[in-house]
């Protein structure tokens, strides 16, 4: 979540507004909650999208290359009549039979390890990680749980007590234990490994010394908010052992890695080759409509729901399914995989050419479809790494090209486009980004 916003309450002069801009944020500021905030220095106003674009109401172009919600890309065609279609006939909840549900529901647990074989669907990544965390509490006995240290996992109550990314006025739950991440520490990595497990297991020793004991370790398996740190493949391996050891679950949130992201895998666990006790869906899930999932082995699952209820209205209702399904059928028909395998690689070589023939790029993590490009030169004080790495992302918002970014210090720009993402579209990125480069060092 990037920090590089517009205050709550537009103030005349902070930004270079058009009078159409500038009075709808003066309207905004007088009936929307002071909790909302604006993207970039000068915001942007949209009025249509397709495809990788974004169009502003003067018809100019921008270039999404932040949006991982609409994984197929804006307004997909296809998706949206699968919508549309089951809008006009009916919109049901999960409590009456219905066969697409069965049928989705089928299709998509098949994507999964074997020994995740059942699913209770939601509406949003956060309302999925709040139920994980319900699920892995109960069965555990225990309410301990360890995340990284800038981990962000979803804004209800529950979620927020586990997202260290949200700041310091957000207050952490106290069975909340914060590890490091190896890639964040610079650890080599043939002792990523070692590190992170000796992390989790000094968590869990605290944990279970206050009587809390360990109920999971709820990670986003490619650490998107901290910065995509997503190598060592396997590095995380040793320390789930540690936590299943300690009787507590393996949450691997997938909202951000899940449905293609890395290329190689459909879910981002999968590149650690460790399959999780629950696994946590959202955003892409719909392509934008509001859709998610908990994922899980039977066990955790049946002891939950013979103690427990989980009624949620509009979770899994009829026209959330189709455009899910409409989704999964496209990703697995259209070798949109493969091809954010084949655009991934293409976007690594470029940003290794960019960083061998100008400076400004200090180093480049990513997998798939899913970039962490960290900005400025190790010399430079955090503070001035952070205000290089925003002013890069508000000089490629000028350009017409859209991204942000993350990490504890906010230098590391997050790059993670659509799926449908195409050579001319990689080519556009390096360009604007290699412009803005420039810009700054001259």
């Amino acid at each position: 979540m990037s920090v590089d916003l517009m205050p709550n309450r537009y103030r005349p002069g902070e930004a270079n507004l058009a009078p159409r801009e500038a009075d709808l944020i003066a309207r905004r500021d007088g009936v929307l909650g002071a909790s909302y905030r604006l993207q970039y220095r000068n915001p942007v106003h949209f009025v249509r999208g397709e495809g990788m674009w974004l169009f502003d109401p003067d018809g100019r172009p921008y270039l999404d290359f932040y949006n991982n919600v609409p994984s197929l890309g804006h307004c997909h065609p296809e998706v949206n009549a699968a919508m549309a279609e089951q809008a006009g006939r009916i919109s049901a909840n999960t409590r009456y039979l219905e066969p697409r549900l069965v049928e989705y529901a089928e299709r998509l647990v098949a994507t999964f390890p074997a020994e995740l074989d059942r699913i209770v669907f939601t509406c949003t990544g956060s309302e999925s990680n709040d139920l994980a965390l319900r699920i892995a509490r109960l069965v555990s006995g225990n309410e301990g749980v360890i995340v990284s240290a800038y981990a962000y996992h979803g804004t209800s109550a529950a979620a927020a007590e586990v997202s260290p990314n949200l700041g310091d006025a957000v207050k952490l739950s106290p069975s909340v234990r914060m590890v490091r991440l190896p890639g964040v520490k610079g650890v080599a990595p043939d002792k990523a490994a070692a590190f992170f497990e000796a992390e989790v297991r000094g968590a869990i020793y605290d944990l279970q010394r206050r009587g809390i004991g360990v109920a999971a370790l709820l990670v986003d398996s490619i650490f998107s908010s901290d910065g995509v740190h997503v190598d060592p493949p396997g590095f995380i391996a040793g320390a789930v052992a540690a936590v299943r050891e300690a009787g507590g679950l393996f949450i691997a949130d997938e909202v951000q890695p899940g449905f293609g992201r890395t290329g190689a895998h459909m879910w981002g666990f999968e590149r650690h080759d460790v399959a999780p006790d629950l696994a946590t869906l959202g955003k892409p899930m719909g392509n934008g409509f509001p859709i998610g999932a908990v994922v899980g082995r039977q066990a955790p699952m049946d002891r939950f729901g013979e103690t427990a209820r989980y009624s949620n209205t509009f979770a899994g209702n009829t026209v959330g399914i189709a455009t899910a399904d409409a989704v999964l059928r496209i990703l697995q028909r259209d070798g949109i995989l493969e091809n954010a395998s084949a655009m991934g690689e293409r976007l690594a070589a470029g940003l290794q050419a960019l960083s061998a023939r100008m400076d400004g790029v200090r180093a480049m993590r990513h997998a798939g479809l899913f970039f962490g490009i960290d900005i400025g030169s190790d010399d430079m004080p955090p503070a001035a790494r952070r205000a290089m790495a925003l002013d890069v992302v508000n000089a490629m918002r000028d350009d017409g090209v859209l991204i942000s970014t993350c990490g504890a210090n906010e230098d590391t720009l997050k790059v993670r486009p659509p799926l449908v993402c195409e050579a001319q579209h990689v080519d556009r990125f390096l360009e604007a980004l290699e412009a803005a480069l420039r810009k700054l060092a001259a």
